[in-house]
């Protein structure tokens, strides 16, 4: 490429302007650094706009764990289960799905486990520490995660997902109808139970949380660029992101693309199994109730929360590539999931998004420097959980860009560790 000695450049170009690339930028740019970030959408605009609001600091299990591959088939074939998988795309996903079961199996899942809870720690605090001084301070509030379960005996500790919860010491309770009738007064009394995660929190409107980082962020000097990136190189130890009009070199490059990264990366020779899972959210604007925590219906899969527009519910999983068009049925599907949750809500005024999750088998990102590849660093990938998980996504960035030592054991978010 022959880069001039004289090119004007930033210290660090992330390309992505998600949650995770705004937490990127903001550490680094704490740190006295010059940053510029790069994305084709104005920034929070992707999943970081339409996820459910839930801020854990308990994300501990991962999506494949040991005995989901006896629910699979039955959640497949359901026209409005959580799992759809497009007839066209079943060839191209069959292998991802292969090693998504292999990374479910019982001696894997407690180190991921392990993993995802250090992302995952303290990021409600984390949040309001990034928003102090904020109005949007007051969108991070205290919540329980309610499982809702319509037979008593369901709700058990015993089921796996709540005994890797137990081993890592989640705080964790079990109540009755009637307890969940305090809690929640507008739930169906169809449901005989609930356990609840403490000490959580959600947001009340997630792209507002983002936007104020973003303000931060140019506050601290970074540099918002929005330009569809075309590809990335690499010549004398300088990065150029190069874009549809222009170039911006970097000494170092941060990659937090989500599912668009593995693209960008592959001419390198990384070949990715990422994932774009769409999943899809509905969003009830007059709906007539109050939700005053986050809700799972256990049953169907699916999150509703209260949002300042209204309720939000989200969840289901579409596997059909990256770029076919939204089938907003999958949305609508969940106008019968809230009824079933909360018969007397208003569902009238509806509004359906779709977004595409970057997951790998693992449900674990890509964190950390790229081996063999001087100056370049990962942060793509985090799945459902890139919400909980940005804040200390961004530190950790941060620290391997500045060469500190850190506490934390990279080796479970290595890009390498698929070949």
């Amino acid at each position: 490429m022959g880069f001039s000695r004289n090119v004007k450049k930033s210290d660090v170009v992330i390309v992505g302007a998600g949650i995770i690339g705004v937490c990127c930028a903001l550490k680094l740019a704490e740190r006295g650094l010059s940053v510029v970030l790069v994305d084709r959408e104005a920034p929070c605009e992707g999943a970081s706009f339409g996820n459910a609001g839930v801020i854990s600091p308990w994300s501990c299990v991962p999506q494949s764990v040991p005995g989901l591959w006896k629910k699979l088939p039955r959640w497949v074939i359901d026209p409005e289960g959580p799992i759809f998988i497009r007839k066209r795309y079943l060839a191209s996903f069959l292998p991802w799905a292969f090693k998504f079961l292999q990374a479910g199996k019982a001696e894997k899942v407690e180190r991921i486990g392990d993993a995802m809870m250090v992302l995952s720690n303290r990021s409600p605090s984390h949040y309001r520490e990034l928003l102090s001084g904020t109005s949007e301070l007051e969108l991070v509030k205290d919540s329980y995660y309610i499982f809702a379960y319509k037979k008593a005996e369901q709700a058990s500790f015993d089921h796996f997902g709540w005994q890797m919860r137990k081993k890592r010491k989640v705080p964790l309770s079990l109540i009755n109808a009637e307890q969940l009738q305090e809690l929640e007064p507008a739930i169906s009394k169809k449901f005989e139970a609930a356990i609840l995660i403490h000490e959580q929190a959600r947001a009340l409107n997630p792209y507002a949380i983002g936007k104020a980082l973003v303000t931060k962020a140019k506050a601290l000097g970074v540099q918002f660029i929005q330009s569809e990136v075309k590809s990335i190189q690499t010549d004398e130890n300088i990065w150029s992101t190069n874009c549809e009009e222009n170039k911006y070199f970097s000494n170092k490059l941060v990659l937090a693309a989500g599912v668009w990264s593995a693209a960008l990366i592959r001419p390198f020779g990384y070949f990715l199994p990422l994932q774009a899972e769409r999943g899809y959210h509905l969003l009830c604007h007059k709906p007539n109730i109050v939700i005053n925590h986050s809700v799972m219906d256990v049953e169907h899969m699916c999150v509703a929360s209260q949002m300042q527009s209204g309720i939000r519910i989200a969840g289901t999983a579409e596997f059909a590539g990256i770029e076919a068009k939204p089938d907003h049925r999958r949305a609508f599907v969940f106008k019968k999931a809230l009824k079933n949750l909360f018969p007397s809500i208003n569902v009238d005024h509806a509004e359906p998004w779709m977004g595409r999750r970057p997951t790998f088998p693992d449900s674990l990102p890509c964190i950390g420097p790229v081996p063999n590849l001087k100056g370049l660093f990962a942060a793509f990938g985090h799945s459902h959980y890139g919400l909980g998980q940005a804040p200390n996504t961004g530190q950790i960035v941060a620290d391997c860009i500045m060469d500190k030592k850190s506490n934390v054991d990279m080796s479970p978010y290595r890009i390498d560790r698929f070949k």
